[in-house]
């Protein structure tokens, strides 16, 4: 690795302009705090990036394992930084509202964790494979691996969108792993491995266990699941909570909401009360706790067949 390379930093210059643009208020605070962190670690870094930077020898050779933890957020140089917090900016805005704020603190810090070990993972694996050791010591440094992972989870969300890599459409499906192989191709000094690594991360998360051991570490942690309740599934357009169905059912112990029916979630208030309604209507008194010897008034019959008939018009 070189030393941080010392420019004009116009790539702080064009972070800035940016994130004035967007507006502080319209930046999620788990967000802004991430994007905040890693201009501080730039411009007040806690080592030199041969301190930080991450690879077999210096992590599981000498034991250095704090380097999982510095090397995401420290970065080459000014526009490496900027690339890479303009994308944050972007990913972080869409899932972070999407996924609340705690769930995304605590899913970047997840991937943040994972990415380096996953990359740890494949170089070794490199290593054994081609038997040649300089994958033991290549040092990456940076938050793209990050980046690709989050990418693999908004992706996720926004299953049959097209994103435009170049000018030319591509699937949501496909997009990481086009701009895997062009951003290796356009810049053969970035670390492919370590995109990648984020790249695998994310397919844990979203067709893997990591959504599910995360939300157990969470409920066993005592603090609860920082899962939004109101997330969206992939397979469904309705808000759904945690471990919960698909269609909600009303209190059957309600005179109001009989047995049998349910009503769905995507329901506006005004429908959800008329279906409510026409359902004690329907049931006609059934689920009243008292009758007189079994016979009803006549004159409320009467109303009641009158509304149904005037809701079912």
């Amino acid at each position: 690795m070189m030393r941080r390379q010392r420019g004009s930093n116009l790539g702080l210059l064009l972070l800035a302009a940016q994130v004035f643009r967007l507006g502080l208020d319209n930046i999620p605070p788990v967000t802004l705090a991430t994007l905040g962190l890693n201009v501080y670690l730039f411009i007040f870094p806690l080592k030199p990036l041969l301190q930080t930077c991450l690879s077999v020898r210096e992590a599981y050779w000498y034991r250095d394992w704090y380097r999982l933890l510095l090397s995401p957020f420290h970065h080459v140089d000014d526009m490496h930084l900027y690339f890479n917090m303009a994308s944050l900016l972007w990913k972080g805005i869409n899932l972070e509202r999407k996924l609340g704020g705690p769930w995304f603190a605590y899913l970047l810090s997840v991937f943040s964790v994972l990415t380096g070990l996953a990359y740890l993972l494949l170089e070794v694996g490199l290593t054994h494979v081609t038997k040649d050791s300089s994958y033991s010591l290549q040092c990456a440094v940076g938050f793209s691996g990050v980046l690709f992972g989050l990418k693999v989870v908004n992706n996720h969300y926004h299953p049959g969108s097209t994103a435009y890599i170049m000018g030319l459409p591509v699937s949501s499906r496909y997009a990481c792993w086009v701009e895997l192989i062009l951003i290796h191709i356009m810049n053969p000094g970035t670390s492919f491995v370590g995109h990648l690594a984020g790249i695998l991360v994310g397919l844990l998360y979203t067709k893997g266990p990591l959504k599910c051991l995360m939300k157990t570490c969470a409920r066993y942690s005592g603090y609860g699941s920082p899962y939004p309740p109101n997330s969206y599934d992939q397979q469904s357009s309705y808000p759904r909570h945690d471990n919960a169905p698909y269609r909600e059912t009303y209190n059957t112990h309600m005179p109001s909401a009989p047995p049998q029916h349910t009503y769905s979630a995507g329901m506006s208030e005004e429908e959800q009360y008329e279906a409510a309604l026409r359902a004690s209507l329907n049931d006609r008194g059934r689920s009243m706790p008292t009758r007189l010897h079994g016979l009803s008034d006549p004159i409320a019959e009467e109303v009641r067949w009158r509304r149904l008939q005037r809701f079912n018009s």
